[in-house]
């Protein structure tokens, strides 16, 4: 059973937008108190967490490269998340995976205990 399917991405050319959306499994999981957040792993580069909520406290935090460009919301009702990307540049070309994180503290540095499948993100030139 799968319990976080992101949606959303595709290919479009620098400068562009895309939202992703994350699907969360109403009956095995909620967001409601939870850290959780976005991440993505491009070939032959590191895992790079993107950005986070704090459901605990509503604490939103991003990671420097995206910083003014990404925006993370959630549906907590819905057991819904969101990643509203713009003005994608060459470099944010990657796998986009939503997951949950360890709390203490909630950031992009976290450890990312559960994640979905994963979504591709192309940007061109």
């Amino acid at each position: 059973q799968v319990d976080l399917v992101e949606s959303g991405g595709g290919s479009v050319q620098a400068g562009g937008s895309l939202r992703l959306s994350c699907a969360v499994s109403k009956s095995r999981l909620t967001l409601r108190g939870t850290c959780v957040g976005w991440f993505r792993q491009a070939p032959g580069k590191e895992r790079e967490g993107v950005g986070t909520i704090d459901h605990s406290d509503g604490t939103i935090n991003y990671a420097d490269s995206v910083k003014g460009r990404f925006t993370v919301s959630s549906d907590v009702a819905n057991n819904t998340l969101f990643l509203q990307m713009d003005r994608l540049k060459v470099d944010d070309t990657a796998t986009y995976y939503c997951g949950f994180g360890r709390m203490g503290p909630c950031q992009p540095s976290t450890v990312w205990i559960v994640a979905g499948q994963g979504t591709q993100v192309s940007v061109s030139s």
